[in-house]
């Protein structure tokens, strides 16, 4: 009898392991309001595209934050890019486009195109991606009754910038605040980068001198090289940062034999939401909601 039982049992249990074991992920899909649309303007092609609201966050958080960051870094920064394309939206309402698709706005990248960055993996990322949408939709910041301007980077120097020292506009919600999570978990937290000595006054457009004198003559308030001296000629830490192709403004330049050794700490502009920042909180176990509030001083969480 108890034979009989155990087969019984095995045969039930049979398909459903089958099942199972070989069950294919579904992606998860959008249902959305063919009038909420963002026009984004393909900038490799010039061509305009009207994209779903959600679908549009959606491709640019595939885009902007590695998938393998903590869902609540993700939720983070869906609501962050929410809030930018708003403004973006209200600012060009009257233009053929709202946004481009290329760090001068957002990344965008359509689902096509994750497809075919993503391969066989694009079900499990894409369906991690539409869950931190899905779970935030609509949201955006605030600030007295106005969407903020959610400005985001990489990673930090250990702190973010106050708006006015990088940008020209000085807004309340956007002031330095401590970022020390970037240093534990960002591989690009400090990065030294080698120049030979004629390939450094080449790039800068300089005369070539056996001597390199660099004085640093202005900073922002946590450090970012603002205006500085090389060989008695003055250039913005902007212009160094652009011609050498630096991944901040925060920088040393050293002269050892023939060559030139620049480091650099931090990834980006600095303002806003440091993404590597978001990601240590996420870690410690901050919620998106947490992650948010400390990057963007006093501003309210909102539903569209």
């Amino acid at each position: 009898m108890k034979k009989i039982v155990i087969i019984t049992i095995a045969i039930l249990l049979i398909p459903y392991l089958v099942i199972t074991l070989f069950k294919k992920e579904e992606e998860i899909k959008f249902y959305y309001n063919e009038n909420q649309i963002v026009r984004v303007k393909r900038e490799k092609t010039g061509k305009i595209e009207h994209v779903p609201f959600e679908v549009y966050i959606r491709g640019v958080l595939s885009s902007e934050m590695p998938t393998s960051f903590h869902i609540e870094a993700l939720k983070a920064q869906a609501v962050a890019a929410r809030s930018y394309v708003l403004t973006k939206m209200e600012q060009n309402k009257n233009n053929t486009y709202d946004v481009v698709d290329t760090v001068s706005n957002q990344v965008y990248l359509s689902d096509e195109e994750l497809k075919e960055k993503w391969g066989k993996d694009y079900v499990k990322k894409i369906n991690k991606v539409t869950t931190a949408v899905s779970e935030t939709t609509g949201e955006y910041l605030e600030y007295n009754g106005e969407v903020a301007e959610a400005f985001f980077f990489s990673t930090s120097t250990g702190k973010t910038e106050n708006v006015e020292e990088v940008f020209s506009e000085k807004l309340p919600y956007l002031r330095s605040v401590d970022s020390t999570w970037d240093k534990e978990v960002s591989p690009v937290y400090e990065v030294e980068k080698n120049f030979s000595l004629q390939e450094f006054y080449q790039l800068l457009g300089l005369k070539y001198q056996d001597n390199l004198e660099v004085k640093i003559t202005k900073t922002t308030s946590t450090g970012r090289v603002k205006e500085l001296q090389i060989n008695g000629t003055i250039f913005s830490g902007n212009v160094v940062y652009q011609k050498l192709k630096l991944r901040s403004t925060f920088f040393k330049i050293e002269k050892k034999a023939n060559e030139v050794l620049i480091t650099t700490r931090g990834y980006g502009h600095g303002v806003g939401m440091s993404q590597y920042g978001a990601e240590g909180m996420a870690k410690e176990g901050y919620t998106y909601d947490q992650i948010l509030k400390h990057y963007y001083q006093g501003i309210n969480i909102k539903k569209m």
